[in-house]
């Protein structure tokens, strides 16, 4: 039954020591567990992008962002915000331990750790995940970053209480780019996943798609962010 649950669960492991983050990956998948690591804050944005994790697990310590503030991320970020969240890190004192725990964690590991140690405590994580569908359905129901409110299953959107009217694309895009606050998609990326890995139009599409939106927003059109030479975000 528990490999039945973990085989279409994932975690998510944000450790930039490689040889810690590959060992570990490879225990758990010998648990059964389905794993990825991942060496920053920076790919662990667009794997979230990709699909929300079941869990995750976050060093402290790491090149970009440390692992605190990503935790504080994932606990304002909607569709993210219940997912259990383990530190797995070189600091371990009395105080590093509180402030994760008072953080939002849901368990602390200290490097370093016994693989079978952590292998039962993923596997405690994950009987606290809430189900798939119950997080499809929390993120199927509604958005709301700033003056914008969207919501899929309704297929509506609004800005400072009022209602937009969006193309179809218009509507893919914006949503997309909801999923995600700041995270930085270039062209090739909204084309595969707004329009479509067989859509043949060219990546000036995606600019003409973002002008048309920015219009209208209006007075909130600096939602949508240029990265200069990369692409496009939205403004978390």
């Amino acid at each position: 039954m528990a490999d039945r649950m973990e085989s279409d669960q994932l975690i998510y492991y944000v450790e930039d020591e490689k040889n810690i983050r590959e060992l570990t990956v490879y225990a758990l998948s010998q648990a059964g567990i389905e794993a990825k690591g991942l060496p920053d804050d920076a790919a662990f944005r667009r794997a979230c992008a990709e699909r929300t994790p079941d869990a995750v697990l976050l060093d402290i310590m790491l090149p970009d962002t440390d692992g605190l503030t990503i935790l504080k991320r994932i606990r304002q970020t909607p569709g993210l915000s219940q997912v259990p969240v383990m530190m797995l890190t070189a600091r371990d004192s009395e105080l590093d331990t509180v402030t994760a725990l008072d953080g939002g964690a849901d368990d602390y590991l200290a490097k370093p750790f016994g693989m079978m140690e952590m292998v039962s405590r993923v596997r405690a994580l994950l009987r606290r995940a809430p189900s798939r569908a119950a997080a499809s359905a929390a993120v199927s129901d509604v958005m709301n970053l700033g003056p914008l409110s969207l919501s899929p299953s309704r297929h509506e959107v609004s800005l400072d209480g009022e209602t937009l009217s969006l193309t179809v694309r218009e509507f893919d895009l914006l949503s997309f780019l909801m999923r995600s606050p700041g995270v930085v998609f270039n062209r090739e990326t909204l084309l595969q996943r707004v329009w479509g890995w067989d859509f043949d139009g060219g990546s000036r599409t995606v600019d003409v798609h973002v002008q048309t939106l920015r219009q209208k927003l209006g007075d909130h059109a600096d939602l949508i962010e240029t990265v200069r030479g990369v692409g496009y975000r939205l403004r978390g």
